[in-house]
């Protein structure tokens, strides 16, 4: 594989002064202000930006004809095991002091039991490239990916998988805790299942419903026995994981069984988790209330993944949990993903909610919007939805949710798992070729947020960009 014909290149020395003058204008009518100490950032995943991650289960997965929309492939991403820091520079510019980041377990650990020091060595360059910029990083140690060779041992449907999980945090966070205190034991833990052993579209294209659970239990474990193992490493650390919410709600008001349908989703994607992490009880499907006291308080924190919510209505298959998910035709949507569905609808309200509901579920314990964004290729929609939800966010601040921190899904287009590169996230554009990077407006516009430390008391758009 050729390598990309040019390395990225940061913000243009000029700022343009038509698009600096439009962000600006954002806040003609004022501005709403955050609480001093608010994290503005970007996040991001190594698979999905490092490049040339090939000994991990999903290089393989992509190597499969179809699995990937519009047969795409990884490559070499966005180029970041090489040319990271030209990118630190652009979150610097855009005035960020957060980045959220993973790590990549087949990097640091390409063989059971066989460390690759000079793989932890180059993330301790791109973590203290952050620090050296005033950026605090948040570091992720699951994000979908995992080593070849424990897929070979069964991956997370065997047991043993929890000891091994152990064995590479202690190992990770040793060799980087000087640079970073603040970790994601796993990313999105429920998608992750659902996607892999229930939906069957990723790896390892199962499609389960017992198997999904024993593997949720094996996460859950993980997770569990990572935040204890970094907290004998590093006792002032914040710890947490990076929970999924989509909101389920019935499509048609007042629709028993379309509410039953949704009911049944939210517990079975968000509350079993999180419930679990609090009080330690095992219920139903996971196991018959069973408390594991391993389990108990293992969240400093609660990291939030929220892009919209999802409308159910009733169907009598069970494969579907007895309900399939659409948006009001009303509302407006995202450009589509590789299903034709679009990705999310406008429903920054659910921000609102989602942090009230964590408020009142655990008083006290802080919140993180760890991404948050939309695919959007002409960045048509991205400005207004960017200002809608921190709209949002900060009504939750005021009515005294613990919220400390924001961060932007993405810096730049990246490479979206099956969606391959078919939906575009940045903040930047990309040509995942020559590896160009093209600021589009919204970054601009969320530059403008992070200097003030605020966001536009108007939804109102400005006249028309350049």
């Amino acid at each position: 594989m050729p390598p990309p014909q040019s390395t990225p290149s940061p913000l243009p020395p000029e700022i343009s002064p038509e698009l600096e003058s439009w962000a600006k204008a954002w806040f003609q009518d004022g501005q709403l202000d955050f609480p001093a100490d608010f994290r503005w950032g970007t996040a991001t995943s190594a698979h999905q930006v490092e490049g040339n991650n090939t000994l991990n289960q999903w290089w393989a997965f992509e190597q499969i004809p179809g699995a990937i929309w519009h047969g795409d492939r990884s490559g070499w991403a966005c180029d970041w095991w090489r040319h990271a820091e030209p990118d630190l520079d652009q979150m610097a510019a855009l005035h960020q002091n957060a980045h959220r980041l993973s790590v990549e377990w087949s990097r640091i650990e390409p063989q059971p039991g066989h460390f690759d020091h000079s793989a932890l060595d180059r993330y301790r360059e791109i973590l203290g490239g952050l620090r050296d910029r005033g950026i605090e990083p948040l570091v992720t140690l699951h994000h979908f990916t995992n080593p070849l060779w424990l897929e070979r041992r069964g991956g997370w449907e065997d047991g043993g998988v929890v000891a091994l999980f152990r064995r590479f945090v202690e190992t990770t966070v040793q060799a980087l805790g000087d640079l970073c205190s603040f970790w994601c034991t796993i990313n999105e833990p429920m998608v992750y299942v659902a996607q892999g052993w229930f939906l069957g579209q990723w790896p390892p294209q199962r499609s389960h419903f017992p198997t999904a659970m024993r593997v949720t239990r094996h996460l859950l474990f993980a997770h569990a026995e990572a935040y204890h193992a970094i907290h004998r490493i590093q006792p002032d650390a914040m710890v947490g994981y990076a929970k999924h919410v989509r909101l389920f709600q019935g499509l048609r008001p007042g629709h028993p069984l379309d509410r039953y349908a949704a009911g049944l989703k939210r517990w079975l994607f968000e509350h079993l988790w999180v419930a679990a992490t609090g009080d330690g009880l095992l219920r139903p499907p996971l196991a018959g209330f069973e408390r594991d006291p391993r389990l108990v308080g293992t969240r400093d924190y609660f990291g939030v993944n929220y892009y919209t919510q999802d409308r159910t209505r009733f169907t009598p298959n069970p494969l579907h949990l007895f309900g399939v998910e659409q948006f009001p035709p009303h509302v407006e949507q995202s450009e589509p993903g590789r299903h034709g569905r679009p990705f999310a609808a406008f429903a920054p309200e659910g921000l609102y909610q989602v942090c009230q509901e964590l408020q009142r579920h655990a008083p006290g314990v802080p919140i993180y919007i760890t991404e948050n964004g939309v695919p959007d290729r002409e960045d048509r929609l991205r400005p207004r939805w960017l200002v809608a939800h921190l709209q949002q966010l900060h009504r939750a601040i005021q009515d005294g949710c613990h919220v400390r921190g924001y961060y932007h899904w993405t810096l730049v287009d990246n490479f979206e798992w099956a969606e391959g590169w078919g939906l575009r996230f940045g903040l930047f554009a990309l040509d995942p070729t020559t590896q160009e990077r093209t600021p589009r407006p919204s970054a601009y516009l969320y530059r403008e947020i992070a200097r003030r430390n605020a966001v536009p008391r108007s939804l109102e758009v400005p006249p028309p960009r350049p």
